[in-house]
């Protein structure tokens, strides 16, 4: 059948190759992150425990596996069952199979984080979370090796790369005046939530070429987008520009799995032709040589077609107010529209943060917490506190707890969660120091903690060669005054 033929799209096997495995593969990490972390922050007796959350709230609207009960072993079964899932995928072994295998397959990966995302509160209120959702349940629908990719799936992948981007740079437009005037980038290397191995040296670089940054952001976000909807080759240009846009982030900051989901989902504009003309090894005829022979699984079965045309009227409906909002006066970013979290909005950074604060916690084992006490200082994973350590890499992977302690300054220390993160300190709580670099104490219990805020800003290459330090900090104030235990009974 002529129709049935045009939702065939062999010629783009070497983008679903990529799709799969790689967004599988941010599922392992994701899984992972959760299983290292989320008994400490939300678990049983976590900083914001996920039992007392559902609690309140009742039966919750979004779905999760953990309505019924939660309890930190099924977390973590949950957290397993996802990433040996995961790990299949990235091994191809789904996709040898009839096309519901994988989709089963990603279905399951869809489900079971959500389930985690729908208790992890303000741990897990941010945008990458909704997108690797969104992207899990369409990359479903992307069939296996014994069909060719159907070509409705992969524009709606393009349709999601598009709101990503283009969301993200309308946020900018209508957000911080930086952007308008091209300084942004003036203060984003040096302020950004969790800085990484060559960010300092990204800040230090001359200011026209960080106008010239923002001027390429401006065109990768705002023009870019639309032409990945374009014939070939021209969607697979655009398509590296925003893979090599979002590299450079990749190399000048630590955003999770945000810009790895960007450029994976951006391979979904790729031809198999030009990957060919830019990589000879990559076979002209991905499909042919995927499937086992040429011509084999040449045309999808009506069956599986029909499958993929309910599920692309579905996030075609889904997509109406996704599309309203990018180009609405009032632009909401990372926000979904629905239960299921498909069809969301995104966007990110629509104002710069110009300068840095960061909080940082002490301990003391003195009986009076005074300033000549011996206040000792509590070293995190991720974020900058001792001012000669190098920032280090750590996306894709997700640390949480650094992420959020970025966002006090900005809002307010008075977090239910933070006073409840001091609270574990005091008790020398071993799953909560094992989310730091460094307990000064050598799980010792504190007589007293504090929080301190400090501005901190890069050290210029002069003050890193006389100083040793890549960062200069300079105290502001007490955030919250020492704290202690009440005394046992």
């Amino acid at each position: 059948m002529e129709w049935t033929a045009w939702l065939d799209a062999p010629e783009y096997e070497f983008a679903r190759q990529v799709l799969q495995r790689g967004i599988a593969a941010i599922y392992l990490v994701a899984f992972l992150s959760s299983l290292n972390q989320f008994p400490a922050l939300l678990g049983e007796r976590g900083l914001l425990p996920a039992p007392d959350f559902l609690a309140r709230s009742g039966r919750l609207r979004r779905p999760t596996l953990f309505s019924w009960r939660y309890s930190d072993q099924l977390l973590r079964a949950v957290c397993w069952a996802g990433m040996a899932i995961a790990a299949t995928i990235v091994l191809g072994l789904p996709q040898l199979g009839p096309p519901w295998v994988p989709m089963l397959a990603f279905l399951a990966l869809w489900g079971l984080y959500m389930s985690i995302v729908n208790v992890g509160q303000t741990f897990y209120g941010f945008g990458w979370e909704m997108l690797l959702l969104e992207a899990g349940f369409i990359v479903a629908f992307l069939g296996s090796d014994q069909t060719p990719p159907p070509r409705t799936i992969l524009i709606l992948l393009a349709w999601l790369v598009f709101r990503l981007e283009f969301g993200a740079g309308m946020i900018k437009i209508r957000g911080g005046r930086e952007w308008r005037d091209l300084t942004a980038l003036y203060y984003h290397h040096e302020t950004q939530p969790m800085p990484g191995p060559l960010s300092r040296q990204a800040h230090l670089l001359p200011k026209a070429w960080h106008r010239l940054e923002v001027l390429g952001n401006h065109f990768a976000q705002l023009v870019v987008p639309f032409l990945l909807f374009a014939p070939q080759p021209v969607a697979s240009a655009a398509a590296g520009v925003i893979i090599f846009t979002q590299l450079w982030l990749v190399a000048s900051g630590n955003f999770a799995w945000l810009n790895w989901m960007a450029i994976l989902l951006a391979f979904a504009a790729v031809s198999d032709p030009v990957a060919h003309a830019l990589v000879p090894a990559i076979p002209l005829d991905w499909h042919a040589a995927a499937s086992g022979a040429a011509g084999a699984g040449s045309q999808a079965p009506v069956a599986w077609l029909v499958v993929v045309l309910v599920a692309t009227v579905l996030l075609v409906v889904l997509s109406y107010r996704p599309a309203q909002n990018l180009f609405s006066h009032y632009q909401l970013m990372n926000a979904a529209f629905n239960r299921w979290q498909l069809g969301n909005t995104y966007g990110a950074f629509g104002t710069v943060t110009k300068q840095r604060i960061e909080i940082v916690v002490e301990g003391t084992l003195d009986a009076e917490p005074d300033d000549d006490a011996d206040w000792r200082e509590y070293g995190f994973r991720g974020k900058p506190g001792d001012v000669r350590r190098a920032p280090r890499q750590w996306a894709p992977y997700h640390l949480r707890l650094d992420w959020l302690m970025w966002f006090l300054p900005l809002r307010t220390v008075h977090e239910q969660w933070f006073y409840a993160f001091l609270a574990r300190l005091l008790e020398a709580d071993r799953p909560t120091l094992r989310l730091l670099r460094h307990d000064p104490f050598d799980g010792g219990r504190p007589r007293w903690v504090r929080a301190r805020s400090y501005l901190y800003r890069f050290a210029t290459r002069a003050e890193f060669r006389a100083t040793g330090q890549r960062w200069i900090r300079v105290p502001l104030h007490e955030s919250i005054p020492p704290l202690s235990l009440p005394p046992e009974d």
